[in-house]
Parts: structure tokens; sequence; C-alpha cells
């Protein structure tokens, strides 16, 4: 008896902590997703996002080990397809990606997280799945760029060689 009642003090244990974890740890994509679908304000959509993602790049991974390397395409294309959506509700609801920069910030982290995953799958996917693979790529380090360069509008953009003053006539 004293043994069922480790148990079931152990159970309830494990129950409480899995109860206490975070909701992204226990929503599943189709819930992220349709809260990211509804989500109105583009900040909040950008961190959602972060959430969507990590769920996302696990299905991607769990299928890739499976070897269903259709879900794992069309997973990242998914998560592209949201990257482009998250960006696009900042462009217009916050134009200044300078002043107001807080989900640019988290939108420009979770893309290059984003591009690791993607390349993570290159190394390891089939000869015929590598080209949708890297258009996806592609147009998240396109997206990258352009977050770089709205929260960063005024850095120097290539560095020209110096050119040598014109010698002084005497």
């Amino acid at each position: 008896m004293r043994a069922d009642g480790n148990f079931l003090v152990t159970l309830c244990s494990v129950a409480f902590f899995l109860s206490t974890l975070a909701p992204a740890a226990t929503e599943s994509v189709a819930q992220l997703q349709a809260r990211f679908d509804a989500e109105t304000d583009s900040v909040r959509k950008a961190k959602i996002l972060e959430k969507l993602g990590d769920a996302q790049f696990e299905v991607a991974r769990h299928a890739g080990r499976e070897g269903d390397n259709n879900t794992t395409g069309f997973t990242l294309e998914k998560y592209r397809d949201n990257v482009r959506a998250a960006l696009q509700a900042l462009k217009k609801q916050h134009p200044d990606a300078e002043k107001q920069s807080n989900g640019y910030r988290q939108l420009e982290f979770n893309v290059r997280k984003g591009i690791r995953e993607v390349d993570e799958t290159l190394l390891v996917a089939p000869l015929d799945y590598k080209p949708p693979l890297q258009i996806v790529r592609t147009d998240l380090i396109a997206m990258q760029e352009e977050l770089i360069k709205l929260l960063f509008p005024r850095r120097p953009e290539e560095k020209h060689e110096a050119k040598t003053p014109p010698e002084k006539q005497p």
C-alpha cells in the first residue's frame, strides 16, 4: 500500500508540474495558428509567432525524423508565410521601426532562428525537396535584411574604398 501511495504522490506532482507549464508548451500548432491569424495587433502577432514558430520547428523536425518530407516542407513554408504576414502587419501599424522597434526586434530574432532551422533541414533533406526549402531560406533571408534595414535605417551601407585626395599644386 505504501508503494501505491508514493506512486500517487509522484503522479500528482507530475500532473501539477505539467499544469504549470507555459501555455505555449501545451498549445497545439493549430491553436497557435488560430491565435496568430485572429490577432489584430502587430506587436502581439510577432510575439505569438515566437511560440508558433517554435511549435512549427518541432513539427518539422519530427516529420523529418519520420521521413515525412512533405510535411516538413509545408510546415516551413507556412512559417515563412507567417513571418511575411507579421512583417506586413508591423509595417502597416508601426511604419517607423526605429522609434517603435518592439515587434520588429522579436520578429528579427525569430527569423534568424528560422533560417537556422531551414539550414539544418537542408542538410538532411533529399535532393527533390531541397529546391523549395532553398526558396524558403532565400525568402527568410530577404525578410531578415528588410527587418535590419527598417530597424537601423541610418547605418552605413557598404564601405567604399577611400579615394585619395588630389595632390595640391604649388
